[in-house]
């Protein structure tokens, strides 16, 4: 029992999650409206698998471009605005290609694209270099926000091993990578949670800024709660997205299964997961009316492809509708993630009411979704 205990790692973040729901409980009574805050974050690879041929990244990216709006058509949040995918996509994996067809699903504001990166035995100077790079390259697509000439933007790293997590050693190499992500432009880091993989950190369920030296390893474990009153420039924000044990049954067998919020062709959504997620209730300390739904997937294979663009898709966003976006008890808002992270600063900064008229509250849109706001 113990052996498989260490194996899903619960020894990095029960305690976190412990803490977490005596939060909840001394929280009090759930505002009697609240406004859920939906970002569906892709850890978008075309060329998952080893050998995949670019022909075919480009195939699973035209099924995107192709199915996803058709997908969209039928739903609109309290905003009247459709859903929006976050497409973080791996820098190492560029082609004009992939860029210019989301570019295109961008441009009818049907999302926007982030940074996602794989590394290994990297060292600051390369790893800055083929960020600045990667940066560079999406922008000749009109992908990037800039704050005056700099970049911003947000990020996921590849493996979950944020500032050398592992303990390996493997799949990054940069002890100080949080102040570097930071220093090159980064406002944010979506990378959890990572759950089962042991860079879980221990603070669950939480928007949070990191604390401490930021240039040590793994210097997102430690942090401090988002809070009403306090926002800081001098480094990222954390945005965590929900994680819990939850319960589940395995044929007629009750158990309990660890909650990510990980979409996939084998764990598609469901009611009870999306209920799951809002019990959560994350949110800016202060702020609770404010929920934060951040999930993730890897949506570019096939098999997940079908099931997000599809009858998955369709019943997330129906649950949603339904459940989440009554007018009365909840409204939904559709986000990416660049618009997320400006809500929760307007959250920091006093700001209250609908949330959805801070989209766009520091950092700007890229110029892809600038022409699509012009053209709306």
């Amino acid at each position: 029992m113990i052996g498989r205990l260490k194996k899903k790692n619960l020894h990095t973040w029960l305690g976190g999650f412990a803490r977490h729901l005596g939060r909840r409980a001394l929280g009090g009574r759930a505002p009697e409206q609240r406004h859920l805050l939906f970002a569906l974050c892709d850890h978008y690879e075309p060329l998952w698998g080893k050998g995949t041929p670019r022909e075919t990244g480009d195939a699973r990216v035209a099924a995107w471009e192709e199915r996803y709006p058709a997908l969209c058509a039928g739903f609109r949040d309290a905003d009247g605005l459709p859903p929006r995918h976050s497409f973080f996509f791996p820098g190492e994996e560029y082609d004009p290609r992939y860029l210019e067809r989301l570019a295109r699903i961008c441009a009818a504001g049907l999302g926007e694209v982030e940074l996602h990166l794989h590394h290994d035995g990297d060292t600051a100077d390369s790893l800055r270099a083929d960020i600045d790079r990667y940066l560079a390259l999406f922008a000749e697509h009109g992908h990037v926000s800039r704050s005056g000439e700099r970049f911003r933007f947000a990020f996921i790293h590849g493996n979950w091993c944020l500032a050398n997590a592992r303990r390996d050693g493997r799949w990054c190499g940069v002890d100080e990578e949080v102040q570097l992500l930071h220093d090159a432009g980064c406002y944010a880091d979506f990378t959890f949670p990572s759950a089962p993989d042991e860079c879980q950190p221990n603070l669950v369920n939480q928007i949070y800024w990191p604390t401490g030296d930021l240039r040590r390893r793994k210097a997102y474990a430690t942090g401090e709660p988002a809070r009403v009153g306090e926002v800081k420039r001098d480094r990222l924000l954390m945005v965590t997205g929900p994680l819990a044990l939850a319960a589940a049954r395995r044929g007629r067998t009750p158990r309990l299964r660890i909650e990510s919020a990980a979409l996939a062709a084998d764990d598609p959504p469901s009611p009870a997961r999306v209920r799951t997620w809002a019990a959560q209730s994350i949110h800016v300390e202060g702020r609770p009316e404010w929920v934060f739904v951040k999930v993730h997937t890897h949506g570019a294979p096939e098999a997940n492809a079908d099931m997000l663009l599809g009858a998955g898709g369709r019943a997330l966003h129906e649950t949603l509708a339904h459940g989440f976006n009554d007018g009365r008890r909840w409204s939904l808002h559709y986000v990416t993630a660049r618009e997320m992270f400006n809500i929760a600063i307007a959250a920091m900064e006093g700001c209250a009411g609908e949330p959805g008229q801070y989209r766009d509250h520091v950092i700007p849109p890229p110029p892809v979704a600038r022409q699509a706001r012009a053209e709306a």
